[in-house]
């Protein structure tokens, strides 16, 4: 995915000093969000922070006490109150103070406290996730703590492939993946389309 310059100037735009911005990516799995979210941070050039939505994922091992592992993905699968916290905080940054944010481990498929530092002087978070503009719960917190949302979408079928590719590349057998993005990724895609209307921005991604 090449980086248009069109969304940089205003990712640079929202870099601009003099207050704390959130650039939200929201969409279905296997969009490009965080490709897009990396890609934009390196070349803001220090101004900028990647926070994924993925590092409040609920740990495995709480994913099979609440009986919940066979939809990990879903909405109610990751910490949606602990998010809002955290962006709560992430807008106001304190003088001296780094927030020390969460990330999420696709090698071993669990969240990592503590990993992304965002010191008080970047102008700029970048958070990207599948449920930023779900408006159920504790996610509907979210939208309002986010400066401007963009909606990536990519022709499903290449979508669906690239996704059945990334779990194959992560450890699963490639009919599991396939079940999976079946069973689970596209019932939470549906899901995560309804909120397209409430982006700042529609996206079409290759």
């Amino acid at each position: 995915m090449s980086l248009p310059p069109h969304l940089l100037d205003r990712a640079r735009a929202l870099a601009a000093p003099g207050r704390r911005r959130i650039l939200g990516l929201a969409g279905a799995p296997g969009a490009g969000k965080s490709t897009l979210a990396g890609r934009l941070v390196a070349a803001l050039d220090g101004l900028a922070v990647l926070v994924p939505m993925d590092g409040f994922h609920l740990a495995q091992s709480q994913l099979e006490r609440l009986g919940l592992a066979h939809r990990k993905g879903a909405p109610d699968t990751f910490d949606a109150a602990g998010y809002a916290a955290l962006l709560a905080r992430l807008r106001a940054p304190e003088p001296d103070t780094t927030v020390y944010a969460p990330a999420f481990d696709r090698g071993i498929e669990e969240p990592v406290a503590g990993s992304i530092p965002v010191g008080p002087d970047i102008p700029l978070v970048v958070t990207e996730g599948n449920y930023l503009l779900h408006d159920e719960g504790h996610w509907a917190r979210v939208r309002p703590l986010i400066d401007e949302i963009w909606f990536l979408e990519l022709d499903e079928p290449t979508r669906v492939r690239r996704l059945v590719d990334r779990h194959v590349r992560f450890g699963k057998e490639r009919l599991h993946a396939e079940r999976w993005v079946r069973e689970s990724d596209e019932v939470n895609a549906r899901l995560i389309g309804r909120g397209r209307e409430r982006a700042d921005l529609v996206v079409a991604v290759s």
